[in-house]
């Protein structure tokens, strides 16, 4: 049986989440157009007969400006620690140089596959161009093309793959898709919401704490926290007569009700916590370990 951890690494918005997603076949990484989206390392695990595969998505790396960040980068270099094999997520369209500096940064111990993303409606000629640019790269053990949001080239990805781990005896129940509890996702499906829902720097200024999780016989009942930094930001989640959290609550409900498969009562509430990304002690509240 081929078993091994495979994590994923890359700049902010290359398709990590995605490409995670398109492996599990399931909705664990929330994704959004804005970057720095992820901020925990996720692990997807696919039990197959024949074969289990841990997927790590990490953050986007980035040179962290808070503690937040350095908390999100801390996750990238747990992750480099206990990798069987390394994907290196390449945007396509983004400047391939930064990706090769970043890459060669992370001093890789393990073999790497450079996944070259979102290469629909790209001529041969172009994708040739960036193959040619990371061929031959220290880092680099094979280079795939995927597009990871229209499942195409996954299955040949994950061929690729198994070819590369180590046989072995499982290390999670075949039921198991993840580590984490339910209710970090539950969190990431509202924060999720807010980034699609709110402009400039809401999304990068919230945090999102599950205070309430209780099945009941019919339903399931949540109350989250939203927390932000400000009273202005406060008011532009509630909106005019509080609007904007009615909305963010009706979408981040129909999310959570399809992950979950049960019906759901989801109470929000808005917090102002001061510098909280700078603040060990919220830091650790909210999840940031």
């Amino acid at each position: 049986m081929k078993v091994g951890f495979v994590n994923i690494f890359g700049k902010p918005n290359a398709g990590k989440s995605t490409l995670l997603n398109a492996f599990m076949g399931e909705k664990l990484a929330i994704v959004s157009p804005k970057v720095q989206t992820t901020r925990h390392r996720i692990k997807g695990i696919l039990s197959e007969p024949g074969y289990q595969v841990i997927f790590s998505d990490t953050p986007g790396i980035i040179e962290p400006k808070y503690k937040l960040h350095q908390k999100m980068m801390h996750a990238v270099k747990s992750a480099l620690e206990d990798a069987d094999l390394a994907l290196l997520m390449v945007d396509i369209y983004d400047d391939w140089a930064e990706s090769d500096a970043i890459f060669s940064a992370l001093r890789l111990r393990v073999p790497a596959l450079l996944v070259l993303n979102k290469i629909e409606g790209l001529s041969p000629a172009r994708v040739e161009e960036a193959r040619q640019f990371f061929s031959g790269k220290p880092y680099v053990k094979e280079i795939v093309t995927v597009s990871a949001l229209h499942k195409t080239g996954v299955e040949e990805l994950l061929q690729k793959i198994l070819s590369f781990l180590p046989e072995g005896e499982p290390f999670f129940d075949e039921e198991n898709l993840t580590d984490l509890p339910t209710r970090f996702f539950v969190g990431e499906l509202i924060r999720e919401q807010i980034y699609q829902l709110y402009q400039d720097e809401i999304p990068y200024h919230t945090a999102v704490l599950v205070q309430e999780f209780k099945e009941k016989s019919t339903l399931i009942k949540i109350q989250a926290d939203i927390i932000v930094q400000r009273d202005t930001q406060k008011g532009i989640i509630l909106g005019e007569k509080g609007k904007g959290i009615k909305d963010l609550g009706t979408r981040a409900r129909q999310e959570i009700e399809k992950f979950l498969g049960q019906k759901v009562f989801l109470e929000l509430f808005v917090k102002v916590r001061p510098k909280w990304r700078d603040n060990e002690l919220y830091l650790r509240e909210y999840g940031y370990n």
